[in-house]
């Protein structure tokens, strides 16, 4: 008995500290971008994007896990649309990742034209249609692509034990939301920074023996790409689990997945929401700097020191990559 009341008390405290985590990182993620005008551009625009969906995570996402855990009884419709916040998150961060992939990729192709082209008020826009996709693709469920009739007959008032696997249909998680918008986004990702690499690694090589504003640049585009890359990478290893296990009991129902290997996978699923703002902070300087004048600032009650300003900015470099 005392083990049977430990193990769900754990969960539920690392849930817990994940949620905690989780908001308290990217809120401050947030407000680093907001506070440092250097890191307003177009890119940390998506970044934003992608902070406000893992807040989302620690705020709706681990709270309602932890509740569905609990097997709780409500109507078909509401636990389905519970569920459907799940992945109209999931897939707002996969979309801000590939508009992330994208920007970068434009930024070391087409450097001159680069500004003119990507502009803030074009960013905020593709912010935009990056939640409205994901609203329009997590709700598909709502709308019909749902295991309502796998439930019988039964009145819309009727009542059901809340389970995420309850609701909503493994071809829809499968052909639709694996195939179609994971597996098929992150195969373009890996397609732009394997380009973003091969650029900038002919650029370098071609300047090798000089040293110019060029120069300069590219080496800051190395750097962040190689951050934004783990990024990509951390939420493919955090996410592909899960779905990966969904695929095995879509096509194989006589296999066996572990439940405790299903547990791990939706807890690496949440873990995923809190690791972003570390990748930020360890990787990337003028992020890490306010950062770190911010808690100087707000916890420890010392004024920020000053940060240097660049004299001169390089021909083709953008604000934000003479202090990354």
């Amino acid at each position: 008995a005392p083990h049977n009341l430990t193990l769900p008390s754990l969960e539920l405290r690392m849930k817990t500290a994940i949620a905690l985590a989780s908001v308290m990182g990217n809120v401050l993620v947030v407000v680093v971008v907001c506070v440092n005008r250097a890191l307003r551009d177009t890119t940390f625009s998506f970044i934003v994007s992608l902070a406000v969906a893992d807040i989302a995570v620690g705020v709706l996402v681990i709270p309602l896990a932890i509740i569905i855990s609990l097997g709780f009884s409500t109507q078909f419709y509401t636990c389905l649309f519970l569920s459907c916040l799940l992945l109209i998150i999931t897939q707002s961060s996969i979309l801000s990742l590939l508009a992330i992939a994208i920007d970068r990729y434009l930024r070391v192709k087409i450097p001159t034209r680069y500004s003119i082209i990507v502009t803030q008020g074009r960013a905020y826009v593709a912010v935009c249609l990056c939640w409205i996709l994901s609203f329009l693709t997590g709700l598909v469920p709502m709308i019909g692509w749902n295991n309502r009739d796998a439930q019988g007959n039964f009145s819309i008032s009727s009542e059901i034990i809340c389970e995420f696997t309850t609701v909503m249909r493994m071809d829809y998680m499968v052909y639709f939301n694996f195939f179609g918008w994971v597996v098929v986004p992150l195969t373009i990702m890996i397609v732009l920074y394997g380009e973003i690499f091969r650029v900038i690694r002919r650029q370098l090589n071609r300047r090798a023996e000089a040293t110019c504003d060029a120069d300069r640049y590219y080496q800051k585009e190395l750097k962040l790409a190689k951050s934004l890359a783990l990024v990509v990478f951390l939420f493919a290893v955090c996410w592909l689990p899960i779905h990966i296990m969904n695929c095995i009991n879509f096509f194989c129902p006589k296999c066996y997945v572990p439940k405790f290997a299903l547990y791990t996978g939706i807890f690496m699923s949440h873990v995923n929401s809190a690791l972003n703002p570390m990748v930020y902070a360890f990787r990337i300087k003028r992020f890490r700097v306010t950062l770190i004048q911010i808690t100087r600032r707000c916890m420890l009650c010392k004024a920020a020191e000053p940060t240097p300003c660049p004299s001169s900015t390089p021909a083709l470099t953008e604000k934000v990559d003479v202090n990354l």
